[in-house]
């Protein structure tokens, strides 16, 4: 890890970076109704303009020699007795790298919004939600250690939360945002003690401090640390065991889909990892377990991929397997660690320009999302299918598209793995490319090849369709993004620029010696490519296909259907017994504690009034009472004398 210097010249003006966005979500918020008429024109502005001021940042810093890595305190955030924690930004190549996708993509998908979301009441606080999302994201890469990074992980969930919640009317869309939120924060508990550990070790949690002593740590405390890491990033990426919230999360507007689940938001879990490397580095059985999530994750999406109708859904669980192919990446060490993130910058591109052209499908649909219910509509937006279906060969990995060159080299680095894991990691990602080539194609044809289903149709609320080609603020964007789905990943990878250019924050970038050249993996993953394509287009490419699933079906369409049960097991393994728990709890409390001390209470007020009844006031009573008692005591004694 890199020594950073003191931020000079253009980079001290880097707090420009958060304050642009997080301005512009104020303004929108505080200034309410006032601002609807000019609210999404604020929006797209202040993005536009950090993304300008990160070009021009990124530029600089590349005209610079030696390590590019520069630090900009800010303020003393937190000063309790040995919690020291300073507000700054760490400027180096990987965080500069992540803040141009963030405001690159990030703008085009506030553009496109201007023209999604044109007939939606309160727009201006939609693109407010937007800008808040920006700006926590941007803390989260810039952010100097774990502590500021948390600050930034945290208002992510916030945003995202919101933003899926947007239609909160519809009880799908309220729910899918209650489900992100939870299942993002037992990731996050993760993330915390990962932090509390750190601390308790070192008495920092500065990235340069950390890295510099991860010495210090014994064995199993970077054991523990890496998979408590990795669960923070299981969550926020959509990985397994966290991997169901993902896909509920469709039920937000499409511009949400394509900013938080395709480029930004979901990699945060794979920028976790690559920036904690010096940590990962120490731990093989770490990185073994990341390596197997990811390998995990990508056939579980690829699989469930296959099965679904709805439209964003089966791109949502095609992020799941692409995220699952940079963490499998990541997992591999210094042979992947810049290959994850050079994947991670082509699926920005090619995978926010397949849900912006999902969106544009819909907005020309009624908002229709079944693809059974769709069929040639390439005829009837010609600029959507254009963009889209190159955004599908980058995907599936068809040369000379940007997919090719970036999960190529993640499989030939996978069989490079040593031993028995090249075999099986090498195995399960060239399965994954195949499965993916099926489901994109099937996706491709069921929406704008074939006789268009749509025709005889009408929309759930009695509107016949009228297909029809979206507005220039929607269609540009999809254009600019169709672009570097198809250069991206050749100007990464040429010459190596991307490795060499990430060096100072992830190391040299290791060649991989594997079972298979890397000539042999890029022939093995385009035929496999095309086997699963032509095999679609056996399958859904000829004859008529049904509008509605058909409902006798295999097991395994079933159990793909059903998300592989995935949410069944969540609920038998932890939602189930949290509430058996809880009900038993909840019982303790009332007929434990509560009955013991509101019992107590009882004893003492029934004995206090019983024995207040033994004073009545009249002396006849009290004589009657001496009586006796002077009775019952000569008794006694004369007992005793006697006896």
């Amino acid at each position: 890890m890199t020594e950073p210097v003191a931020a000079s010249g253009i980079a001290s003006l880097a707090w420009l970076l958060l304050a642009l966005p997080a301005f512009g979500a104020a303004v929108l918020l505080v200034g309410g109704k006032r601002t609807d008429k000019w609210g999404h024109l604020l929006g797209c502005a202040t993005i536009l303009g950090a993304f300008g001021y990160g070009l021009a940042l990124f530029f600089d810093t590349l005209g610079q020699s030696g390590e590019r890595t520069s630090e900009l305190f800010l303020f003393n955030w937190i000063d309790v007795n040995a919690l020291k924690i300073d507000f700054a930004l760490r400027l180096d190549p990987l965080s500069l790298t992540f803040v141009l996708l963030i405001t690159g993509v990030g703008a085009l998908i506030h553009i496109y919004s201007v023209g999604y979301m044109a007939h939606e009441e309160g727009r201006r606080k939609f693109f407010a939600y937007l800008n808040l999302f920006v700006a926590a994201m941007l803390l989260l890469v810039l952010g100097n250690g774990f502590v500021t990074l948390y600050f930034g992980w945290e208002g992510v969930g916030l945003a995202s939360y919101l933003l899926i919640g947007w239609y909160q009317y519809k009880p799908e869309a309220a729910s899918a945002a209650k489900k992100a939120f939870l299942m993002n924060r037992v990731g996050d508990l993760g993330l915390a003690i990962a932090i509390f550990m750190m601390f308790n070790r070192l008495g920092t949690t500065d990235y340069t401090e950390v890295f510099a002593r991860v010495s210090e740590f014994s064995s199993g405390e970077v054991l523990a640390i890496t998979l408590l890491l990795l669960l923070g990033a299981c969550g926020k990426s959509g990985q397994f065991p966290l991997q169901a919230w993902l896909p509920d999360a469709m039920a937000g507007p499409t511009p949400v889909s394509a900013l938080i689940h395709a480029a930004t938001m979901v990699t945060a879990g794979v920028y976790l990892i690559a920036r904690s490397n010096p940590l990962y580095n120490l731990s093989e059985d770490g990185r073994l377990v990341v390596m197997i999530i990811g390998a995990v994750t990508l056939l579980i999406g690829c699989i469930i991929g296959c099965a679904y109708d709805d439209f964003k859904k089966v791109l949502a669980y095609s992020t799941v397997s692409q995220i699952g192919y940079m963490i499998l990446a990541v997992g591999l060490g210094p042979i992947g660690y810049a290959l994850g993130i050079m994947h991670l910058l082509t699926h920005g591109f090619f995978k926010a320009g397949l849900f912006l052209g999902a969106g544009s499908v819909m907005h020309g649909m009624n908002d229709e999302g079944n693809i059974r219910r769709m069929g040639g509509l390439a005829k009837y937006l010609p600029i959507t299918f254009v963009t889209w279906t190159l955004g599908y060969l980058a995907l599936i990995g068809i040369p000379p598209f940007s997919g090719y060159f970036s999960k190529d080299a993640i499989i030939a680095a996978a069989f490079g793995a040593e031993g028995w894991r090249g075999y099986v990691f090498g195995g399960v990602a060239l399965l994954g490319a195949a499965l993916t080539a099926f489901y994109m194609t099937r996706l491709l044809i069921l929406v704008f090849l074939g006789k268009p289903r749509w025709k005889e149709l009408k929309s759930e609320d009695g509107r016949e369709y009228h297909p029809h080609e979206s507005p220039l603020t929607m269609t540009i964007p999809m254009i600019i993004l169709a672009v570097g789905s198809v250069g991206a990943g050749w100007w990464f990878a040429s010459g190596g620029r991307l490795a060499g250019w990430l060096e100072p924050s992830l190391g040299e970038l290791k060649e991989s010696h594997g079972v298979l050249s890397h000539g042999m993996v890029g022939i093995l993953t385009v035929v496999l490519s095309l086997v699963g394509a032509g095999l679609a287009f056996l399958l859904f490419g000829r004859g008529k296909q049904p509008v509605e699933a058909p409902l006798r079906v295999s097991f395994p369409v079933r159990a793909a259907r059903a998300d592989l049960y995935g949410n069944a097991l969540n609920e038998a393994l932890f939602a189930r017994p949290g509430t058996w728990l809880t009900r038993a709890l909840v019982f303790l409390d009332l007929k434990g504690v509560d009955g013991l001390v509101n019992g107590t209470a009882a004893l003492l007020g029934g004995s206090s009034g019983r024995l207040r009844r033994l004073q009545t006031g009249f002396v006849r009573s009290y004589a009657l009472s001496m009586l006796l008692g002077s009775i019952f005591v000569l008794g006694a004694l004369l007992v005793v004398r006697f006896s």
